[in-house]
């Protein structure tokens, strides 16, 4: 019987076909070409054909084998990327979901809010400001005169090819408010301010101020240390204990620092927040300049009232005990994830 390889071929071929796997392709080698597969027995029995008949059988056989080691090694290749697939997409569903990372609020973004919250609490009225200004607003109507230090290249920026610069101060912003509104208003602002300084641990060359204004008929300095207590107390969440200082600014007489005993510490000489200093300056402020009154359309025989300046970033290196202004501009995670 003369071996059929026609039918052999379809059968191998249907039989490799349904493999699904590596190891079923494996049954079907050895059931062909195994020690004691289907062509091994019918090698092993040409030896009793004639010789005419036993060349022809073999030739058959050897080209089934030809073409079924080429199916079984197309096969294979694919089984083998499936299987690289399938590994790829495996996922193990026991396993615990990992973690999303989120995001956080950057901390001047946080303070800035709570301060925001205070004074509105306390009857403020938050109002916004250019922070390209003219010398008109940022200086002259504060009454700082062309000759001021302020107006100095190496601390102010002015813009290429205009009169503009970057503002150095949000008080620009009261100006403009006072220009538009009659009194009495209580009005604060946040906002960056940009100055030309080295930078270093304590200064930067761009920051946030916050800026308050009250203005009414009789308006004392008992006023001012009334709110600004108040601010402090909440800001902190405890009694905080302050101080004013006599000062020197343009557009307030009488002028003055505040400073707050540190909250941190009693004095001790290793304290990042005051380096062993107690006090801790931390507000410019004082009574309006009858000046900046009279420029700005105001009457200062009617009306009076304080004015306040502090560093948003300032108030943030005390709160969290924050040892250096450039890491709220270094954008480094491991800083800012702190603060979720």
């Amino acid at each position: 019987m003369l071996f059929d390889l026609k039918e052999a071929k379809k059968e191998a071929k249907r039989k490799i076909e349904s493999c699904t796997k590596i190891e079923d392709l494996d049954q079907v080698f050895k059931e062909y070409l195994g020690p004691k597969g289907k062509i091994r027995q019918i090698s092993l029995s040409l030896k009793k054909l004639p010789l005419k008949k036993r060349a022809q059988v073999g030739k058959e056989i050897n080209n089934f084998k030809e073409f079924f080691e080429k199916e079984i090694a197309q096969k294979r290749e694919k089984l083998l990327e499936r299987k690289e697939d399938l590994e790829k997409e495996w996922i193990d569903i026991t396993l615990p979901s990992k973690k999303i990372f989120l995001g956080s609020l950057h901390p001047l973004t946080i303070l800035k809010r709570k301060i925001e919250k205070i004074f509105q609490n306390l009857g403020f009225s938050l109002v916004e400001g250019p922070e390209i200004e003219n010398e008109w607003y940022n200086f002259d109507a504060l009454n700082i005169p062309k000759d001021h230090p302020a107006r100095d290249l190496w601390d102010t920026f002015y813009l290429k090819g205009s009169k503009n610069l970057l503002r150095t101060h949000t008080s620009p912003v009261q100006v403009r408010f006072m220009e538009k509104n009659f009194p009495p208003f209580r009005i604060f602002s946040v906002g960056r301010v940009f100055r030309h300084e080295a930078t270093d641990a304590r200064h930067e060359i761009n920051f946030y101020q916050v800026e308050g204004l009250m203005v009414d008929k009789g308006i004392s300095v008992a006023n001012f240390k009334g709110v600004m207590e108040e601010f402090f107390d909440r800001l902190f969440q405890k009694k905080i204990e302050k101080r004013l200082r006599p000062s020197f600014f343009p557009f307030t007489e009488p002028s003055f620092e505040v400073d707050i005993y540190c909250p941190v510490c009693k004095g001790e000489k290793d304290c990042k927040v005051c380096q062993g200093k107690k006090w801790i300056e931390v507000m410019g402020a004082g009574m309006v300049h009858p000046n900046v009154f009279k420029l700005s359309g105001l009457d200062p025989k009617e009306w009076q009232g304080f004015a306040f300046g502090m560093g948003l970033e300032r108030l943030a290196m005390i709160l969290f005990r924050i040892d250096d202004i450039r890491l709220f501009y270094s954008g480094n995670l491991k800083f800012l994830t702190q603060f979720k």
